[in-house]
């Protein structure tokens, strides 16, 4: 798996606890309106459900929200939670609805590449706006006498930016400034996802190779843009150098060779590896060749001193694993592999899907500065900041989204010249949850979970915990927060609050998180 587990639920209970008492009274309303209707989702559900192994239904797409359960009155008992940060009772709604799409991000024993369909959120969401026992849209006057003086914290700059939107209607409920451009930190990840998944497909994989020059038995290292490649004994679900050095020895000596030229080849990428901010801990060289992200230590996410030339550094660990395995490997030098090239092995990446989640989850640049590269290939653009820009503007153009002002110089959102309004972030969120649009279901399933996941575990330790799922953005001076929420009466809403010129960070994060947190709470009627 490539998301990192959750802590242990005897360890989270006493939390889950404190939630499931703050939300008892919701539950017990949500509960006794929606259990006609769950009674007949579980009868309708029982055979498909009878014949699902329980792992398969890690990382289902059908988390397009953790606070969805509770809408539904399934998790009156509050836990526990699985490993993709669901809760076990949405889950097993999902099964009962008995919807194919999605994907399993676990591996399936006897077939370990080819992920199992999961239930599609599609019904769950669209069941929120369609069903007699959730209450209509929150009216707008209400929302925003409810909002505008939360926003007007001082901590929160002169002028910040807001927007919420009705899920299930894609009606904005609320905006202050939500046109205004400006600059979006790591919710910038969230246009690269939705972005990358629309040029790709859920279930594109990143494939590193392994290439033999028959006419100088030169073996070339070809990468192919995975970031998450690994060179650890356990790969976690990740494509294994371990794995591409067995496969490529084997394959050599059949071919009774075992002195071989060892070089590699980064030419799937073009222009400058460094990002506009220079060397940081906080990304490694933007290079199709490397593994763990060029880390220099066993940590998978969050800075820390990355290798000088990620490139070199993989082609170097290849060449002492092939070494290991028999064969004589010189030096790595870089080359490209030419037409004639065979290829003598494979690995392939977690579905982006997969790669997605992880990187929305832990907001982790190195993935995201590679999908925006790999968005650029698939759509004909330069592998380039400039034609990663271009290719997010068109995908997203594509689908329709309101792209005024809007500039994407990075697929991360370090660079600062990143602009995104209020309204775009809440657009694209509405658009993921579209029915119409399951392939970009990933840009919500991935979304840290309030108090539990990613980059929000320590976040909402009351009030909100497990109901409001947001991605971050923080950089000097800017302090970002987009995602969704379940509001009081089981309406699925996505929110952005951006505020730039702040002063204070750790004042600026509290007031967004006390208004994701009252949207979470308010009837606003």
């Amino acid at each position: 798996m490539v998301v990192p587990e959750l802590r242990p639920w005897r360890a989270a209970r006493p939390h889950v606890v404190r939630i499931s008492q703050a939300l008892r009274p919701r539950l017990a309303r949500a509960a006794a309106a929606a259990k006609p209707r769950v009674a007949r989702l579980v009868r309708a559900g029982k055979p498909q459900v009878a014949r699902v192994t329980p792992k398969t239904w890690q990382y289902t797409a059908g988390a397009a929200t953790a606070g969805l359960a509770l809408a539904a009155g399934v998790v009156t008992a509050a836990g526990p939670w699985d490993s993709s940060g669901q809760r076990t009772a949405e889950r097993d709604r999902a099964v009962a609805l008995g919807r194919a799409g999605g994907t399993d991000h676990g591996r399936v024993p006897g077939a370990p590449a080819q992920p199992r369909p999961a239930p599609s959120a599609g019904p769950v969401l669209t069941g929120l706006g369609g069903v007699s026992t959730v209450k209509s849209a929150p009216d707008g006057k209400a929302l925003t006498k409810t909002l505008t003086p939360l926003l007007k914290d001082p901590a929160l700059g002169s002028r910040p930016a807001a927007a919420v939107v009705d899920v299930t209607t894609g009606r904005r409920l609320y905006g202050t400034d939500s046109d205004a451009p400006l600059t979006p930190a790591s919710t910038t990840k969230i246009a690269t996802a939705v972005a990358a998944l629309s040029a790709m497909g859920a279930d594109h994989r990143l494939t590193t190779r392994a290439a033999l020059e028959p006419d100088t038995q030169e073996v070339v290292l070809v990468g192919g843009g995975d970031p998450t490649l690994t060179a650890r004994e356990a790969s976690d679900g990740s494509a294994s150098l371990r794995l591409l050095a067995d496969r490529t020895a084997a394959a050599l000596a059949q071919r009774g060779i075992r002195d071989v030229t060892l070089s590699y080849d980064t030419t799937s990428y073009a222009g400058t590896q460094k990002h506009p901010i220079g060397v940081n801990p906080n990304l490694a060289l933007v290079s199709p060749l490397m593994v763990d992200e060029g880390r220099t230590d066993d940590s998978t996410s969050g800075p820390v001193t990355r290798v000088p030339d990620p490139a070199a550094d993989a082609a170097r660990r290849f060449g002492d694993l092939l070494r290991s395995r028999g064969i004589k490997a010189t030096s790595p030098g870089l080359s490209k592999a030419t037409s004639r090239a065979k290829i003598l092995a494979t690995v392939d990446s977690p579905p982006l899907s997969a790669l997605v989640e992880r990187m929305l989850t832990n907001s982790d640049n190195d993935i995201a500065e590679a999908l925006a590269r790999q968005t650029a290939i698939a759509t004909g653009h330069r592998a380039d900041f400039a034609g990663a820009d271009q290719a997010i503007n068109a995908q997203l153009r594509k689908l329709g989204l309101p792209l005024k002002g809007a500039a994407f110089k990075d697929g991360s959102g370090l660079n600062r010249a990143d602009r995104l309004t209020a309204g775009l972030l809440t657009a694209l969120l509405a658009k993921a949850a579209d029915p119409a649009h399951p392939e970009l279901r990933p840009a919500l399933t991935g979304l840290p979970v309030a108090g539990f996941t990613g980059t929000l575990t320590t976040r909402y330790t009351d009030g909100a915990a497990g109901v409001v799922r947001a991605k971050t953005g923080t950089l000097t001076g800017v302090n970002t927060l987009a995602g969704t929420v379940v509001d009081q009466d089981g309406r699925l809403l996505a929110f952005a609050f951006m505020a730039n010129n702040t002063t204070n960070p750790a004042a600026a994060q509290t007031a967004l998180d006390r208004a994701a947190t009252t949207l979470a709470s308010c009837g606003c009627r």
